[in-house]
């Protein structure tokens, strides 16, 4: 009994042991799976939000690349409009020096036919003296052969009475119409004579230069100027817009430019490169960047100071700034602002010494070599340039015309403009003022001389006096009188037309007949 009881409850506690594995085991699996769930709604959670991430990273990349593309975009438009600025700007000035031009050949070929005019009313003016004088020799001789009577030496000493005193009642004439004529401009006549006087003291000359030389401690340098696969020497052309030339000059490298401010920028800059060691393109923009900065702080201080220095007020802050970059500039060793300072100076001294506005005088002399400040961007003559900027920045209409008149580009019409072209020769031609090479020195008077000997007729020319006069020989039995005045006329226009040289030269005609006889 106890044995089947034993069974009994065995069996139970095996049911009951099998229901309740069962039981834990559908939970365990329950559970299981709600975990499982559980992490597969996170991980699709965590999925979601990455992607949302990533999409918004995409839409800012995207926001990003799209604002960068319209900055290129414009920065590209605002450049190609101001290339059109610019273009425009050097179109404009090229019609108005083609309007000049022109201007200028019809009030020049105005005078030539008025010059023409009053040549042909001399010529018939001297045919009719040449003929009234025929006239009365023909009528003394009539009267001498009436009076056949009268002595050879009778007749002779009434003839020469009878044409002086003819000669002395024309020369009476015209002094008294020269002294007329000088009364009622005396005081104009004078100071044009003074002014004029002072002005052919000397001659004008301007030169450029276009490179400097920076030296190096050592052959080496050049290399690293040069930098890997030249990316150096391309930065710092980039950079200050000038040419950088490396030949076989010994420890020197070569800045080449026609802007005088870039090239001065290019060679503090590479100094300092030099100094420092450390050259490479982004060291090369910034040390280019601050000597920039210095440069055109020490250009508008050079301008203030000139004006300063003269006593020049109320001049436009630009013009002053353009007057300190002449600082920079250079004809033949002479420093451009120095010599306009010099200039001022002078057209003060002189016009105190003439009764003219002294401090007009000073302004002009200071203002007058402004266009070569900006004659290498703007084409046409510096003068020209110069009185377009004056006028530009509110100067006055003597000081214009001064500016406009100094190298005879258009002619002087005022006392000032004839200051200033002295002032500017006697400048320029004071002794160790100005460097001429040698070598264009002699080529100029070469080719002087040659231009001379080419026409028919000319025996022998010399260029003296510098290249300020040229001496001409003709063969008297090929050339005559009236010939040599005409070829003289000619070499002159012949010169003007294929030569370019400073200020004027004389030409001078000799014609001379010689009678050569031995006595044995």
């Amino acid at each position: 009994m106890s044995y089947v009881y034993a069974l009994v409850i065995a069996f139970a506690a095996l049911v009951a042991g099998t229901l309740i594995g069962f039981f834990v085991r559908k939970r365990l699996t329950e559970s299981r799976v709600e975990s499982i769930e559980k992490y597969a709604k996170k991980i699709l959670a965590d999925a979601q939000k990455e992607a949302k991430t990533i999409k918004k990273e995409a839409h800012l990349q995207a926001k990003d690349t799209l604002y960068q593309m319209k900055v290129e975009f414009e920065k590209e438009t605002r450049e190609k409009k101001e290339q059109i600025l610019i273009q425009e700007k050097r179109l404009f000035h090229k019609e108005e020096n083609l309007d000049r031009k022109q201007e200028q050949l019809e009030k020049r070929e105005t005078k030539v036919s008025e010059r023409e005019r009053s040549l042909d009313r001399a010529e018939r003016e001297l045919r009719e003296k040449e003929q009234e004088y025929l006239r009365l020799i023909e009528e003394r001789k009539k009267e001498l052969e009436k009076i056949a009577g009268m002595s050879s030496e009778d007749a002779k000493r009434l003839l020469i009475e009878s044409m002086e005193s003819e000669a002395r009642h024309e020369a009476a004439k015209l002094i008294r119409k020269i002294e007329n004529e000088a009364r009622e401009e005396a005081d104009k006549k004078a100071q044009e004579i003074l002014a004029l006087a002072v002005k052919r003291y000397a001659g004008d000359y301007v030169a450029e230069k276009t490179v400097s030389v920076v030296n190096l401690p050592n052959e080496e340098m050049k290399g690293r100027i040069i930098g890997r696969e030249g990316r150096n020497i391309r930065a710092i052309e980039a950079a200050t817009g000038v040419d950088v030339i490396i030949d076989d000059t010994p420890e020197a490298v070569i800045l080449s430019g026609f802007n005088p401010v870039r090239r001065e920028v290019a060679k503090v800059a590479l100094e300092r490169l030099i100094d420092d060691g450390r050259i490479h393109p982004a060291r090369i923009e910034d040390v280019v960047a601050k000597v920039n900065k210095e440069i055109e702080a020490s250009i508008r201080e050079a301008g203030e100071q000139a004006t300063f220095d003269l006593g020049v007020h109320g001049i436009d802050p630009e013009m002053v700034k353009l007057l300190g970059r002449l600082k920079y500039r250079s004809s033949y060793a002479q420093n451009v602002l120095q010599h306009s300072i010099e200039v001022g100076f002078l057209c003060g001294i002189m016009a105190a010494e003439l009764g003219v506005d002294v401090k007009q005088a000073k302004r002009a002399g200071l203002l007058h070599d402004i266009g070569k400040a900006v004659d290498h961007e703007v084409e046409g003559p510096h003068a020209a340039i110069g009185a377009d900027l004056a006028r530009r920045y509110g100067e006055s209409r003597e000081v214009v015309h001064a500016i406009a008149a100094h190298h005879e580009e258009v002619p002087p019409e005022t006392i000032l403009a004839v200051l200033v072209q002295a002032a500017d020769t006697l400048s320029g031609a004071r002794p160790g003022a100005r460097q001429e090479m040698l070598e264009s020195y002699v080529k100029r008077l070469e080719e002087l001389e040659k231009i001379a000997i080419s026409f028919k007729g000319v025996e022998k020319s010399y260029a003296i006096q510098a290249g300020r006069e040229i001496r001409i020989m003709v063969e008297s039995k090929i050339v005559d009188d009236d010939q040599a005045h005409m070829l003289c006329k000619e070499i002159a226009k012949k010169i003007e037309q294929d030569m370019t040289y400073p200020g004027q030269i004389k030409v001078t005609v000799i014609r001379e007949t010689r009678a050569v006889e031995y006595a044995k």
